[in-house]
């Protein structure tokens, strides 16, 4: 057996999986792109396991332990995507920010502050921040 063929073949399964990982925005799609680029790294263990002859088997081993811990990690993976689905009701990945980041809509239009300098733009009221962080946490 040629090592040219499947090594071709993981290449191309990694880069596939590396854009979807890259490309999507749903989590699920994601996790799926990670289990391809594992597969394709379990591919490259066999194919160089078989093709060194090793007599321990060494890379067939590896592979059944990336397969066990991709399963693990899978299985965890998706219950915290339906952990987040069923708090936020998404599980697109732009959506998903942390509570504790501030958009636009937070900032107070321009205002002289209290102690009579000069406004300083988009700065928000701490109080009206510290509101609408802990209603957005509720």
């Amino acid at each position: 057996m040629h090592l040219a063929y499947p090594a071709v073949l993981a290449a191309l399964l990694f880069c596939i999986g590396l854009y979807g990982v890259l490309a999507r925005r749903n989590a699920i799609l994601v996790l799926m792109s990670v289990e391809l680029m594992l597969n394709a790294v379990n591919l490259n263990l066999v194919a160089f396991d078989v093709w060194l002859r090793d007599t321990l088997h060494s890379g067939q081993a590896l592979t059944l332990f990336t397969i066990a811990i991709a399963a693990a990690e899978i299985g965890i993976g998706l219950a915290i995507v339906l952990a987040v689905y069923r708090n936020r009701g998404t599980s697109d990945i732009d959506r998903l920010r942390d509570t504790a980041e501030t958009d636009d809509a937070e900032t107070l239009p321009d205002s002289p502050d209290t102690d009579g300098t000069e406004p300083t733009p988009g700065r928000a009221d701490e109080k009206t921040g510290k509101t609408k962080k802990a209603e957005a946490t509720t």
